[in-house]
């Protein structure tokens, strides 16, 4: 299991690399490929992948996602909005097929996979985004492993006992440190190609921490729901690691972080090089 796991993880820093270093419209394409394979995933723990409801999702995610690029709507929350409006619609004269909790796992599922993961897409376009899109992924998937191997080495206070009993306190603290560090290194690597002082890298440094802490959350929520629902992984996608959802589960919520600290540190830190 563990060499599958390594080797699915290779192939998908792999490919993250392949795609996010190309950006524009072939990181537009596959990450709106990867939210809705998301959408199924959750649609499914829901038991509506196939209903009008959750092709009104994948339509809706194809719309917002296009409108990215094309910018034929006043603005993309008009889209959401637009959505909420037709989940409604389609709850009250279908009324009673769907419950109030399918109704609004619908919603839900368009702005938690596809709107969240579209923040990887809007980074690599934003000002040296091409460097800043990494600080996602430094904050999501280099906190968790950060904070597996100080927890294996030093975990001793359980994080949360009941949802997740193998994360400790001790792996936490790692997980955000970790991340600090790793974006540390990073940027002043990176620091003459982006044109950023010392300062502004400290403050990015400081926000990867505080993505790192929220993508925790992410983790430790996609593991509620699924408890919740009495399945182990959303699917089965990547060997060794489940579906879309198990491997991008602190992504999704970090990528929104990130893109607004990025956005006001970048635009109001003096000294700035645009």
């Amino acid at each position: 299991m563990f060499r599958t796991r390594l080797l699915s993880g290779i192939v998908l820093v792999a490919l993250a690399l392949l795609l996010i270093t190309t950006g524009g419209n072939v990181l537009l394409v596959s990450t709106l490929i990867l939210s809705l394979i998301g959408m199924f995933e959750f649609y499914r723990v829901l038991g509506i992948e196939k209903t009008v409801m959750a092709f009104a999702g994948y339509a809706f995610a194809i719309i917002y996602y296009l409108d990215l690029v094309l910018h034929f709507m006043l603005s993309d929350f008009m889209i959401v909005n637009l959505f909420l409006v037709l989940v409604l619609i389609i709850y009250v004269l279908s009324y009673p097929k769907y419950d109030t909790p399918k109704a609004m796992g619908t919603f839900f599922g368009l702005f938690y996979v596809a709107v969240l993961l579209s923040f990887i897409y809007l980074t690599r376009q934003m000002p040296h985004g091409q460097y800043i899109v990494w600080l996602i992924f430094l904050a999501s998937w280099g906190c968790d492993t950060c904070a597996y191997c100080v927890g294996k080495l030093f975990g001793k206070h359980k994080m949360t006992p009941v949802l997740s009993p193998h994360k400790s306190v001790e792996g936490g603290i790692g997980g955000v440190v970790g991340a600090m560090l790793l974006t540390l290194i990073y940027l002043l690597i990176f620091q003459n190609a982006m044109h950023i002082h010392t300062g502004t890298i400290v403050l990015l440094s400081l926000s990867s921490g505080v993505g790192a802490l929220i993508s925790m959350v992410g983790d430790l929520a996609a593991s509620a729901i699924k408890r919740n629902y009495g399945i182990k992984d959303y699917g089965k996608l990547i060997p060794g690691h489940g579906g879309v959802l198990d491997r991008f589960d602190s992504v999704i919520i970090t990528a929104p972080i990130i893109y607004y600290f990025a956005s006001v540190i970048l635009e109001r830190v003096p000294g700035f090089g645009g």
